[in-house]
């Protein structure tokens, strides 16, 4: 039987932040709260094969890599959450049922039923309290500064949903302030072999997302969430393609926020 007084993560397993270019220069902030599929040693794997935390139900399949591409050209700092959606979603509010999912895509998650709040609150202390933490650090410091802060949150969604094949390429999310996400959609879909949706097949809100209300609408800062599918950014080569698509399409968004005949306008 587990010490419910011992930590959850064992001192040589990784922090729950993954932080690349921490000096990066750029306005930019990258976040991936789905960017890992590590579990804890303590939890076993959830009580899951192997072969499920390969898939899209336990991380963000390409997130990772195309963040830290984007992050490169544009000379930005990453911050990226290192374990599992499984374990604890790090872009949800720890109030709702899906914290911590019982069933993720009809899959059942044995390592996360009948949880006691020692369970629980190890989880939320460990990984999910250190990466918001962090976040929060790394705004503070900006605006403290001076300096502007655009937050952008790399995902990436499944090509296939139920059976249902998604023709979208990608896809710009936000919520009450479209100020931001709707010139990054206007600089995407300057390709016009893209298909790349508005709102779809997700939208954020207070409900489903913790990041992009909590950072970013909190603090009125300009802000944009993107969805890649899955299927093209699997390999070194699609993510390169859309690391530099979408460094490109942040760098001529945030131009055109600042335009002169732009500024002061809300959303």
């Amino acid at each position: 039987m587990a010490n419910p007084d011992a930590p959850l993560l064992a001192a040589d397993e990784p922090p729950a932040v993954h932080e690349f270019q921490p000096q990066g220069r750029s306005d930019f902030l990258i976040v991936a709260d789905h960017a890992g599929a590590c579990i804890p040693r303590g939890l076993g794997n959830l009580g899951l094969p192997d072969s499920e935390l390969k898939r899209h139900i336990a991380w963000d399949i390409g997130a990772l890599s195309v963040a830290r591409g984007v992050a490169q050209v544009l000379d930005a700092t990453l911050l990226a959450q290192n374990y599992s959606r499984l374990v604890i979603d790090c872009n949800r509010d720890p109030k709702v049922a899906t914290s911590i999912p019982h069933i993720s895509e009809l899959r059942e998650i044995p390592g996360n039923q009948n949880l006691d709040a020692t369970a629980i609150a190890a989880r939320r202390a460990e990984i999910f309290e250190p990466y918001h933490r962090r976040i929060r650090e790394s705004i503070d410091a900006r605006l403290a500064a001076g300096r502007r802060v655009i937050l952008v949150a790399q995902h990436t969604m499944t090509d296939v949903f139920k059976g249902v094949r998604r023709e979208m390429h990608a896809a710009v999310l936000y919520n009450r302030d479209r100020r931001f996400a709707g010139l990054v959609l206007d600089m995407l879909r300057r390709e016009r072999q893209l298909i790349v949706a508005d709102n779809e097949p997700y939208f954020v809100s207070d409900a489903t997302d913790y990041t992009i209300p909590h950072h970013a609408e909190a603090r009125a800062l300009p802000h944009v969430e993107i969805e890649i599918r899955q299927d093209l950014v699997t390999d070194e080569a699609g993510q390169a393609e859309w690391a530099a698509r979408i460094a490109q399409a942040l760098t001529d968004a945030e131009r055109a926020l600042d335009a002169p005949d732009r500024r002061g306008r809300g959303s």
